[in-house]
């Protein structure tokens, strides 16, 4: 099976997941940013990720490809654990604050989906439209990450396990993990204990490094 990908995207990281977790093999294949034939030939528009099983067939929509190799791969179910609410709320409260601070810096670290001038700029130009110039999101940086503190401040009691953030594998995984995922793109976040050691025992479990090792400042 191939899995087609980009890097920076959290609707693949909810993909590649599940690949980890059950330890499934597969091929892993990132497509530049600006590449619009390739998902467009496979299913019907530009969308990843992209399941190519190996009957020669395509699946689009991440958890659709997460529950298929759930259901027809490896052992336990990994959506199997109760989810929490309060796990979804603080995904989506977060979220203007973490796309920009991820934004700006994916178009300025080394990824396999900016490869080129042209895939960064398809990007930077559809993303400017929602969050406004990266320029000025990027000299806001100071207030945004101190914004960023106070959510992960707010997510630390909510961590139950650092295998499983309600003690047991659960959908609510496949949200906050690409979430956090996001945001180690981000240079000079103080991670919370708790929340520190699930998004390492989680890039740990699902075979998805975290972007630390990258992260873009100002």
């Amino acid at each position: 099976m191939r899995l087609y990908v980009y890097d920076h995207c959290p609707f693949c990281i909810k993909a590649r997941m599940v690949f980890g977790l059950k330890d499934v093999p597969f091929e892993l294949i990132t497509l530049l940013n600006d590449d619009i034939e390739t998902p467009t030939r496979m299913i019907g528009k530009k969308m990843l990720p992209i399941l190519e099983k190996d009957d020669g067939s395509y699946l689009g929509e991440s958890m659709d490809i997460v529950r298929y190799i759930d259901d027809n791969f490896g052992g336990a179910p990994v959506l199997a654990g109760p989810t929490n609410p309060e796990i979804q709320r603080w995904c989506s409260a977060a979220g203007p604050t973490l796309m920009r601070l991820s934004m700006p810096r994916w178009v300025r670290a080394p990824l396999g989906d900016f490869a080129t001038p042209e895939a960064v700029a398809f990007f930077t130009r559809n993303k400017e439209a929602m969050i406004g110039p990266f320029d000025e999101q990027l000299a806001n940086s100071s207030a945004l990450i101190q914004e960023m503190q106070r959510w992960l401040n707010e997510l630390e009691p909510l961590i139950l396990s650092s295998q499983a953030v309600n003690g047991i594998l659960s959908a609510d995984d496949f949200e906050l993990f690409p979430t956090l995922r996001m945001l180690s793109i981000v240079r000079g976040i103080e991670y919370p204990a708790k929340v520190e050691a699930y998004r390492q025992a989680m890039a740990q479990l699902t075979e998805v490094p975290l972007h630390d090792d990258i992260a873009v400042s100002a």
